[in-house]
């Protein structure tokens, strides 16, 4: 599938005689951009659909940005300029060019710390709009932001935000209800299209760009005054989303907020005998000394030390606590990704 962009404008410029000549098509033109295994072909076509311009761009291709809005490849001994109409198309143009480029190049942080089959599990599941319903259906959940946000809109109104694995972009469209001038909007899983759907419809373009993408490698186009998410995962660390909102601070500006700012995880010993038989019983699968004439009783000590591992995520009656809880917080404004490894 390839990514359009319409009204973009190409010049030109090749060295003749030690001096440059440019020349710039009379009409904008229409901007194709598809996805190939470490590259993209890059085409540019005339309203009536003839191509003009075709080139692939790999992470050998000699290419950069330049300025807020155009993007210049040289082809040998010629260049071609790009110059796109609006900064979030150029944006978008951009980090769909990067991501292919860097498919298989230098690793990014979130690829060193991520086994692939893992990302590629976690972001097909949450690229499943039945499951971004289930989390916006936790109307608990998704009202407090919305809460937290408006009534905190002096936070919010006329500033950058950056929302870090937006889904289906509901935070961005809470940041713009408080008055945000401009939300960037990342996500990496395929929800990001349905987001920029969403977007659309709502006509809201000028307010929110999506970027498909990991915030680890994806570009913003100016750094912002606030970051948004929804980054808790069970026991606030698990998914390890945290790392990843912590990594966006390299765009947060000097004294730029974080919503949320801080996080809690309340610690404290408990005693449940029906929760601990239950998974004694569970265990006990492997004491049997004749399944279909085979003993299994060897396994029965790694059967228990796995089963009283593995975490229970439940509710459960407060009188089960035997001591107050520990309560340990995160400040995300002043964590470090390396400090949740500790």
């Amino acid at each position: 599938m390839a990514a359009t962009f319409p009204g973009v404008r190409l010049v030109s410029i090749a060295e003749q005689n030690g001096e440059m000549q440019r020349h710039q098509e009379q009409q904008p033109l229409r901007l194709e951009l598809r996805s190939a295994p470490d590259s993209a072909c890059l085409s540019l076509h005339s309203n009536d659909s003839v191509c003009v311009f075709k080139c692939g761009v790999s992470k050998d291709t000699e290419c950069s940005r330049v300025g807020k809005q155009s993007f210049i490849i040289t082809l040998g001994f010629s260049s071609i300029l790009l110059q796109f109409p609006s900064q979030n198309d150029f944006c978008s143009f951009y980090n769909i060019l990067k991501n292919n480029r860097n498919h298989n190049a230098e690793r990014s942080v979130f690829s060193e710390r991520t086994e692939e089959s893992s990302a590629v599990q976690y972001f097909q599941f949450y690229g499943y709009l039945s499951q971004q319903q289930n989390m916006m259906q936790d109307y608990i959940r998704t009202g407090t932001y919305q809460r937290a946000i408006l009534q905190n809109h002096a936070d919010f109104k006329d500033k950058v935000v950056l929302d870090v694995g937006c889904g289906s972009g509901i935070l961005s469209f809470f940041a713009v209800q408080a008055g945000a001038r401009k939300v960037y909007a990342v996500e990496a899983s395929s929800m990001a299209q349905h987001a920029e759907l969403l977007v659309k419809s709502n006509n809201l373009g000028d307010r929110i760009l999506v970027i498909p993408g990991k915030v680890e490698e994806v570009n913003i186009p100016e750094p912002v005054d606030m970051i948004i998410s929804e980054p808790m995962g069970y026991m606030l660390f698990n998914e390890r989303m945290l790392e990843s909102y912590l990594h966006a601070k390299k765009w947060l500006k000097p004294n730029g907020n974080m919503f949320p700012t801080l996080g809690d995880v309340h610690l404290a010993p408990f005693t449940d005998e029906q929760l601990y038989m239950e998974q004694f019983t569970k265990a006990n699968f492997w004491y049997q000394p004749s399944f279909h004439g085979v003993d299994l009783s060897a396994l029965r000590g790694a059967a228990v030390d796995e089963y009283f591992k593995q975490p229970v995520v439940d509710t459960f009656d407060i009188r089960i606590l035997m001591a107050k809880s520990v309560k340990y917080t995160v400040n995300f404004l002043e964590a470090k990704e390396n400090d949740l490894h500790r």
